[in-house]
């Protein structure tokens, strides 16, 4: 995905958070504590489009890459509206077998765009990490007609809509719908609609299912800390350039990002704070989190010491919310 010649530049207005505290398990830290922890590989908080903190460690400074996993699926769902701005997808509501054929037939039938993006399809699926034979552990990484197939199989539980149940299969069938839809890769997509034209700084690299094949889209965009802060950035712009042309349509990144019947701490892809922030959030921590009240981007690359569950990612939570609130008082 390579990054164009016009640079969105990042203005540089540096804060003290030295008092800033949170508190895990009863203990307070700072966040300069949590700077330091070594699972905290990169961090930057942006405000008004201007650099309050960036701090890296590891070796790693900001011109370095970072895998993003989960993140990724979060700016799927942003081409998807691309799709629909351009007229390749109707609508989310269409159902998911007018662009995979494949699932006609099988418990996809019903299910439409906007159940999958709110993983509420209804497919029963098994996101356990620690289990070798849960369907993340089989088909996490599948893709194509492979990961079609997989999921195709698997039984119909609930009706599409009702009941949240996090599905990384489905982020990746995400992508399989993007692509069937525009006819075209999903990198080479992201980089004519977004990375060139809102001004990203440094190339990315989308990670492919097999030798030759298509993204995951739900998994595995690598690209900079500052790049993530400008995808935060991309939200706060409603999805517009800034010569004010529309990448997605108007009113989809609050549709995207307002809470899912099935579960009111999601949207299209998206976490939800409930309090009008939301979040990219990829296991092992990396993490673009959008607070449009304080107009602030805060950006983390992260490797922490379980996909889920981690110590450093109460840490993670609890922080976020310190800032949340921090950036929120001007």
């Amino acid at each position: 995905v390579e990054a164009g010649n016009s640079v969105l530049q990042l203005g540089s207005a540096p804060r003290d958070f030295s008092d800033l505290t949170y508190t895990v398990d009863g203990t307070t830290h700072t966040l300069a504590d949590f700077a330091a922890l070594p699972q905290n590989i990169g961090l930057l908080i942006i405000k008004d489009g201007d650099i309050l903190l960036e701090r890296y460690q590891d070796g790693n400074d900001r011109d370095d890459v970072w895998i993003s996993f989960s993140v990724t699926k979060s700016i799927t769902s942003l081409l998807i509206g691309a799709a629909i701005q351009d007229g390749f997808i109707q609508s989310v509501d269409d159902p998911v077998a007018n662009y995979l054929p494949r699932l006609r037939g099988t418990g996809y039938e019903e299910a439409s765009i906007r159940d999958v993006l709110q993983m509420s399809s209804g497919i029963s699926w098994n996101e356990d990490y620690a289990d070798p034979n849960s369907d993340v552990a089989k088909a996490g990484g599948a893709n194509g007609i492979a990961l079609v197939q997989y999921l195709a199989e698997l039984p119909f539980e609930n009706t599409p809509g009702e009941v949240f149940n996090y599905n990384t299969g489905e982020t990746n069938l995400v992508g399989e719908i993007l692509r069937a839809a525009i006819g075209n890769n999903a990198a080479t997509y992201l980089e004519h609609k977004i990375w060139k034209p809102f001004g990203m700084g440094s190339d990315a690299y989308w990670n492919t299912g097999t030798e030759g094949g298509g993204e995951l889209g739900g998994c595995c965009l690598n690209f900079t800390l500052r790049d993530y802060a400008r995808i935060g950035l991309f939200m706060l712009a409603d999805g517009k350039l800034a010569d004010g042309t529309r990448v997605v349509p108007e009113g989809w990144i609050a549709q995207s990002t307002a809470p899912a019947e099935s579960y009111p701490g999601y949207g299209y892809l998206w976490w939800l704070y409930g309090d009008g922030s939301y979040a990219a959030q990829g296991i092992f921590g990396q993490t673009i989190m959008i607070d449009p009240v304080s107009n602030s981007v805060v950006a983390m690359h992260s490797s922490a010491q379980s996909a889920v569950g981690s110590e450093y990612q109460r840490h993670r939570n609890a922080v976020m919310a310190a800032l949340r609130a921090r950036m929120r008082q001007g």
